[in-house]
């Protein structure tokens, strides 16, 4: 079974948090399963714009048929 650990995802832009996320494997952020989201600092309306500069760092879709966010490269970076 792959490993497990807590990340926290911050914009490459502003350095403010996006979010707290369970994280599942080795490797880098490529994909966030919504399941998996901790603690979401987005707000409602723009769930995938980070809530201070406005930024664009991910796009909604289904991966193996969960619901999940496709980081978008260099838009956001992890601290463990």
């Amino acid at each position: 079974m792959a490993e497990e650990y807590i990340i926290d995802v911050f914009c490459s832009k502003c350095r403010s948090q996006i979010f707290r996320y369970r994280k599942e494997g080795e490797g880098h952020l490529m994909k966030c399963y919504t399941s998996n989201v901790l603690r979401d600092f987005t707000s409602p309306e723009n769930h995938l714009q980070c809530p201070e500069c406005d930024t664009q760092f991910a796009r909604n879709t289904m991966i193996h048929g969960r619901p999940a966010y496709k980081i978008i490269q260099g838009k956001v970076f992890v601290r463990r």
